[in-house]
């Protein structure tokens, strides 16, 4: 029995291997031709402008034309200063939570807890991006007000930064887009980073607690060191979502196209968010090209981020710790 039934586990085994990888290649055919689709859309512009030609800072489809001379009236540059700024932002408030929140619960809280706390904090990421968006036109754009009064009144005369918190605050602005992705990333970096601090060998938190360290000072010599690489990985995934997070943002930003606006205090437009609002009205030359043109920019935007993240995952991870 036991010699017929070995070929047939052979060939079952050989059959997941095939499985496995096959899903695996798929991940890879499915980037692949993404990315070829959207340069092959976006090609017609950037054969007719150049692609460097799209990095200044205005954006003014009704002055195009199809004249090859005429300078490139699409200019992406405040897109990706919206972009960048608004996911920089989102990151300085998210990650400190998100580690904390993962400390708490997984050294501190009471074990019955956990759980219940884990499973909310969880929770938030099952909220629909349009209702995050509803809630911060609505409740968050009020609650921010103070907090712009006081950059506007103080620290927009701190020398070399002020310019980055001058007013006037009109609600929908960068600063309000970054509260909003904080609250969105915020589940995701906390269910990794929760996941790497519980992983943490006993024998680590013991020989901590054998030295004479408290709670605090284990937590400092023993979890943060081991997480460090995850921590790093789960921010680059929080940055990869806040990257790409289109309706939300779209609600809450401003959506202004014409300019840079160097303060966080004031509006502007993310690269997902042009798009979101302009691909159903692309109606003049090169327009709707000009808007894949974007859509590769922010594609390899997210490419360059996450092939720096796995550098830096690697080579923290030579040093000690928990990789992802």
């Amino acid at each position: 029995m036991l010699a017929t039934a070995k070929p047939w586990r052979r060939l079952a085994d050989q059959g997941f291997r095939g499985l496995t990888l096959g899903t695996g290649a798929l991940l890879v055919f499915v980037l692949i031709g993404a990315a070829w689709f959207i340069l092959r859309e976006a090609w017609p512009s950037l054969r007719h402008y150049g692609f460097f030609s799209f990095l200044h800072v205005r954006w003014a489809p009704s002055e195009a034309t199809a004249s090859a001379r005429q300078p490139n009236p699409y200019g992406i540059g405040q897109f990706i200063y919206g972009t960048v700024v608004t996911s920089a932002l989102a990151m300085l408030i998210a990650v400190p939570i998100s580690i904390g929140v993962a400390l708490f619960v997984t050294q501190v809280c009471p074990q019955g807890l956990r759980r219940s706390l884990s499973a909310l904090t969880d929770l938030l990421a099952a909220v629909p991006s349009v209702v995050y968006g509803f809630w911060g036109i609505f409740a968050l754009l009020p609650a921010l007000r103070p907090v712009a009064r006081f950059c506007e009144n103080t620290l927009s005369h701190v020398p070399l930064i002020g310019f980055f918190f001058k007013g006037p605050f009109f609600g929908f602005s960068y600063l309000a887009a970054a509260v909003v992705l904080a609250i969105m990333i915020l589940p995701i970096i906390t269910s990794i980073v929760r996941e790497v601090f519980a992983r943490v060998p006993v024998e680590q938190k013991e020989a901590a607690y054998a030295l004479g360290a408290t709670r605090w000072e284990m937590i400092r010599m023993a979890v943060l060191p081991y997480g460090r690489s995850g921590i790093f990985g789960a921010s680059f995934i929080g940055l990869a979502r806040a990257f790409g997070e289109t309706i939300a943002v779209t609600m809450v930003i401003g959506n202004s196209v014409l300019r840079i606006s160097t303060s966080i205090l004031g509006q502007g437009a993310t690269m997902a968010s042009v798009i979101a609002n302009e691909f159903t009205e692309a109606n003049q030359p090169f327009h709707l090209r000009s808007l894949f043109v974007v859509a590769s920019w922010l594609l390899l935007m997210t490419l360059v981020v996450n092939v720096a993240a796995r550098l830096i995952i690697n080579r923290s991870g030579r040093v000690g710790g928990a990789n992802l």
